[in-house]
């Protein structure tokens, strides 16, 4: 049986290791062991992350509609409680950026709340 010299995959997988780490430092742009513990580690750290943004972008929505509605005289629950009675489905992402762009709009949503509060 013939040998199979393996020097050919091993240097085109450690190539495209050391091509995913490029602008990491030290060593760990230069050496394969220590680049590939480092993109091992990116990769875990983008997918976790990936699910970790949408939580954040979540929670800043809520932070930015509660402080609106707050200044409109209503808190946050209130706020979401009265929409839902009142039949209007907005989300937290579209609620939140009306209450930065256009107060009037969002100030008008948050009187909606308040006479569909029971």
């Amino acid at each position: 049986m013939a040998r199979v010299k393996r020097g050919v995959p091993a240097h085109r997988r450690h190539k495209a290791i050391l091509d995913r780490a490029k602008g990491f430092r030290l060593s760990k742009k230069l050496l394969f062991r220590p680049a590939n513990e480092a993109v091992l580690h990116a990769l875990a750290y983008a997918f976790r992350d990936r699910r970790r943004r949408k939580r954040e972008m979540r929670a800043l929505w809520i932070a930015r509609i509660n402080a609106a509605s707050r200044q409109s005289g209503l808190p946050y629950n209130k706020l979401m409680h009265g929409l839902r009675q009142a039949g209007v489905e907005i989300d937290r992402k579209v609620l939140a950026d009306l209450a930065v762009r256009d107060s009037g709009s969002f100030a008008r949503l948050v009187e909606v709340a308040k006479n569909n509060l029971s």
